[in-house]
Order: C-alpha cells, then structure tokens, then sequence
C-alpha cells in the first residue's frame, strides 16, 4: 500500500510539474480580462484591470456595437533554469470581443490605459441615446 501512495505521488508530481513548465505560456486564461461595463442616457464605460500588460502590445477595436480587447502579457523568466513551485498569472495573447445593447459612436470613443486598468468611454450613437417626447394633451 506504500509503494502504491509513494507512486501516485511521484505521478502526481509529475503531471502539476509539466502542467507548469512551459503550457501555460501560450494559453489564453479562461475570460481574460474580466470587465466591468455600464452605461448612463450618453455612454457605456468599461473598466479592465490588464496589468503587466505594456501599452504597445495592447488593441482596442470599436464597430458598430461591438468592443473588441486584444493584446499579450509576455512571460519573463527570472532564469533559464527556474522551476515554478507555483505559476498562477496568466501569460499569452488574450481576446474578448462582445456586443453591447446598442450601436456606438465610434468616432469619440476614449480610451486610457494607466497602472494597469484600461478605461473606455463608449459613446452610444445618436438613434440610440434617450429622447425626451413631448406629450401633446
């Protein structure tokens, strides 16, 4: 019964070690980045928390009513000959693309990335802000 716990240990090991060398590298994280969006009468804002994420390797993209994030979190080892006891931050090119309820005003959007945390201001297109109606009576 030893030998059979000491063997499943040895493959266990074995399997979280693989696991954690060199695949998680190229994987995209599950959804990546999480977002937080609302809106108001005038615009949607999102807020994205990216870190590690240098400027130039991130892409945002706005058409119609759709919002695409893009970019990569490159992986810099702290030698070539480290072993990971533990490997949690994602790493890799990442994509999230949704739609949101209603056309965009792709010519205004703002867009600010500091410390970390992209923010937008997606204005909603004309036809889709609220109207006042007048009642006549």
């Amino acid at each position: 019964m030893p030998m059979q716990v000491d063997r499943l240990l040895r493959d266990l090991h074995r399997v979280l070690e693989n696991s954690s060398a060199g695949s998680h590298a190229n994987q995209t994280a599950g959804v990546y980045p999480l977002m937080n969006v609302s809106q108001d009468g005038e615009n949607f804002y999102v807020r994205s928390e990216i870190p590690g994420v240098k400027l130039e390797n991130l892409d945002v993209s706005v058409t119609g009513r759709s919002l695409t994030v893009a970019g990569e979190r490159k992986f810099e080892a702290e030698t070539s000959n480290a072993r990971f006891h533990r490997r949690e931050r994602p790493t890799g090119k990442f994509r999230r693309q949704f739609n949101l309820p209603t056309d965009l005003d792709t010519e205004k959007v703002q867009a600010q990335y500091r410390h970390g945390i992209l923010m937008l201001v997606l204005p909603k297109a004309e036809g889709a802000k609220p109207r006042k109606v007048s009642i006549s009576g």
